[in-house]
């Protein structure tokens, strides 16, 4: 897989601030933002938010206006990740390559879950995350497909609802999501 930029990736670019002070609470948002929505799911306060990033309300408002415009930049920050995980795995062999963005994508879920709750899927931003998202994992499969490592009976999009139904779940702890994501991708490889 070569390094072109992904629809994503013009989004986080554009929206992230060129300064450096700037961008360093943008981040910091960000990160607080991501962790209170997997904590609190969509309804976490902003005022927590900008806590948790160690700035006033004040910067997060003059970074994100509305809520919606941080529930947009988070998500598009997570999707921006997870495209530039299926480029550093993408090296690895076919079946590997693929269970590891996999893995990363099922933690990726637990922040989806929440900022999706806040935003209409139909979104310019949701399209360009999902024209990046099956640009960076497709191959993957594809890959591991043409390896003979992965059951061809299946498209990407069967692959990615599997893992999001699996995420949906609520499991005792991390450590038995991926077991059970473990045995289903059991059931997506192929014995040769």
């Amino acid at each position: 897989m070569t390094a072109t930029p992904f629809p994503v990736s013009e989004i986080v670019a554009a929206r992230r601030p060129h300064r450096k002070d700037a961008a360093r609470n943008y981040d910091a948002l960000i990160d607080a933002a991501r962790e209170a929505f997997a904590e609190h799911g969509s309804d976490a306060a902003l005022e927590d938010i900008a806590r948790r990033a160690g700035v006033g309300v004040g910067t997060l408002y003059r970074n994100f206006p509305t809520r919606r415009d941080l529930f947009e930049s988070v998500y598009a920050d997570e999707v921006n990740t997870l495209c530039a995980a299926a480029l550093e795995v993408a090296d690895r062999e076919p079946w590997e390559a693929l269970t590891a963005w996999l893995n990363r994508f099922a933690g990726y879920m637990v922040t989806k879950r929440a900022v999706r709750e806040a935003l209409d899927g139909e979104s310019d931003i949701f399209q360009s995350c999902r024209e990046s998202m099956y640009a960076a994992g497709g191959p993957l499969l594809e890959r591991a497909q043409q390896a003979g490592v992965a059951r061809t009976d299946m498209d990407f999009g069967d692959l990615l609802r599997m893992v999001a139904g699996i995420t949906a779940t609520a499991f005792e702890d991390n450590a038995q999501r991926d077991r059970v994501l473990a045995i289903a991708l059991d059931g997506v490889r192929t014995r040769t």
